[in-house]
């Protein structure tokens, strides 16, 4: 299962990206913001880093108009490594070298059809395993 938050500044983006996950068969649970209303993306970046830290879900999916604040805020849960990218390269390699488990995303950064291929980008790489890239991430989470 795939956890995705936003702020009222990603509200459409985000729906687009629960749509397209939904396409691809995956299980999703959306933990808001559920309109535009002006909202705080602390709130949604701690929800969707929660779901993932716990357990619940497997990879989580965060998107503010920047991306930066809500990556921030999901960085500061124990066990995360939430990744801005902005581009499908870096969603790739994020996922090979940092084994990163929750993908930023900003709506006003990234038009949707880019956030989408990022995303997919994301989801479809596996962490590459290599020692010296473990070493780095145990270097992470000490």
């Amino acid at each position: 299962m795939i956890a995705v938050g936003s702020d009222h500044g990603g509200f459409d983006l985000k729906e687009l990206v629960i749509a397209h996950l939904k396409e691809r068969g995956m299980d999703v649970k959306d933990v808001g913001c559920f309109d535009k209303s002006s909202c705080d993306y602390p709130v949604y970046g701690r929800a969707v880093a929660d779901s993932v830290a716990g357990g619940e879900c497997e990879k989580g999916i965060v998107i503010c108009t920047t991306g930066i604040g809500i990556s921030i805020t999901a960085n500061k849960v124990k066990g995360i490594r939430a990744a801005l990218c902005t581009d499908g390269l870096m969603a790739k390699l994020t996922r090979l070298h940092n084994n990163a488990n929750v993908l930023a995303l900003g709506a006003g950064i990234v038009g949707p059809n880019l956030a989408l291929e990022i995303v997919d980008n994301f989801l479809d790489t596996e962490f590459s395993g290599d020692e010296r890239h473990q070493r780095r991430i145990d270097g992470i989470e000490a």
